[in-house]
């Protein structure tokens, strides 16, 4: 079964599983007999999934082709995981520039979906890092793709959600680590104005910042949070961080145990349990960067219907508008189990499709309610455009059209370097 990550939709769909690059597809044209590229199946949208086409399955393409020891440069197949590439290159001390939250997306759609992490005042996206890819075209025609060779293509690739071309392999640069381990501090604060204060301080000292907040907990001026900053640590071993689970989800729970009571409660506890002021503490990489990767399969949490996570960026002039989404959530009695804030910084888009933007991003979890949760996402998608925001197509199921033109003005420059013979469900939905 290849899905989404959140489960929706859940389908049928036929793949192809090619051990070797040169095992990859060409020669295929038209919507019908079209091919997207399948990485580990972590985008929670419909970006990942082509129902009237097929799937490139490329989890099997994970060969790695060098790394440079002393630049800590490294070349890889699409396939190879972060916690692969990671088990690599920790112990020579060099580790990922930016990472998303969880350690088993691939290259190739770290890539793909421009990914962010919890650095992005300081060291933009995924592919700022990027030196070069081959793109394979379903022509048969392989392109090498850099800031100087095929420019253009580079910068429709990265972010492209896979959509010009099957990437058969990437070189990114690194950066350098004394230690596996990271040195956070944890401050509690109420409301957005304090949060915005202290991510002004933290920019200017660490290189990672992230907070929770519990949206249930009020209004813009006083909803509760924590507010999580870190760096390398300076001294330690570079011993490679298992990301083994320690829990599992079970396939079976019923969603409607995540309502709005038992949201509220979890968020409660949480926040009670992590409010103390800590600072300096040492822990090991994967706990700061990639906690859910602990629980296998939590995605299960949200129960057999899945879930839908709303992630968007606003304008730091348009902060009343996280009011009015609040009040939404509220009114709606749904709740979201986790909430995640992030500011970021001002670096230009990598790619044409690029998400991050200067502003501040809200993400979000819903249960699937059917009509209900969709009713509520749409009128926070509804906001979001009118205040001149955006929404993160990897995250997204349902933005309109008319709303992904709004967030993405270089769409039609960015069409002419689809693949003809490329197609997702989320392509055929918002390109129109």
């Amino acid at each position: 079964m290849y899905r989404s990550w959140a489960y929706i939709p859940e389908v049928e769909q036929s793949a192809k599983v090619p051990q070797w690059v040169a095992d990859l597809p060409t020669s295929t044209t038209g919507a019908a007999n079209s091919v997207l590229a399948y990485g580990a199946g972590r985008s929670y949208g419909d970006s990942c999934i082509n129902t009237d086409g097929k799937l490139i399955d490329t989890q099997q393409l994970r060969h790695f082709i060098s790394f440079d020891v002393d630049t800590g440069v490294v070349t890889a197949e699409p396939g190879v995981t972060l916690d692969q590439l990671l088990r690599l290159t920790v112990p020579k001390g060099w580790f990922l520039s930016v990472t998303p939250g969880t350690s088993y997306a691939t290259l190739g759609g770290a890539l793909a979906n421009d990914v962010h992490g919890k650095n992005h005042h300081c060291k933009g996206t995924f592919g700022h890092h990027v030196k070069q890819f081959k793109l394979l075209r379903t022509d048969g025609q392989e392109l090498v793709c850099s800031e100087n060779e095929n420019p253009d293509m580079f910068k429709a690739t990265i972010g492209g959600m896979g959509l010009t071309g099957i990437i058969t392999q990437i070189t990114i640069s690194l950066q350098a680590i004394k230690s596996a381990n990271m040195t956070v501090s944890t401050q509690p604060f109420v409301g957005l104005f304090e949060y915005l204060k202290l991510s002004k301080i933290s920019n200017q000292q660490d290189q990672y910042s992230v907070a929770w907040i519990d949206c249930m907990s009020g209004d813009m001026e006083g909803f509760k949070g924590l507010f999580y900053s870190a760096n390398h640590a300076k001294t330690g071993e570079l011993a490679y961080d298992e990301a083994q689970s320690s829990l599992s989800a079970p396939s079976i729970i019923p969603s409607y145990l995540l309502n709005k009571y038992s949201v509220t409660a979890f968020n409660k506890l949480y926040y009670a349990k992590n409010k103390g002021n800590k600072s300096g503490i040492n822990q090991g990489y994967h706990s700061f960067f990639y906690p859910l990767d602990k629980v296998a399969n939590w995605n299960n949490i949200y129960g057999k219907k899945g879930f839908y996570q709303c992630q968007f960026i606003l304008p730091l002039d348009q902060n009343e508008v996280f009011d009015q989404v609040f009040t939404k959530i509220r009114q709606s009695g749904m709740g979201s189990f986790l909430t995640v804030l992030k500011e970021f910084g001002v670096y230009e888009s990598a790619g044409m499709l690029s998400f991050p933007r200067p502003g501040i991003c809200l993400a979000m979890d819903f249960s699937n309610r059917g009509n209900s949760t969709m009713k509520l996402l749409k009128d926070i998608e509804h906001l979001v455009i009118n205040a001149g925001g955006s929404i993160y197509p990897a995250k997204d199921k349902l933005m309109s059209a008319e709303s992904f033109r709004h967030c993405y003005p270089a769409l039609d420059d960015f069409k002419r370097y689809v693949d003809p013979g490329i197609s997702s469900n989320y392509w055929r939905r918002v390109s129109g």
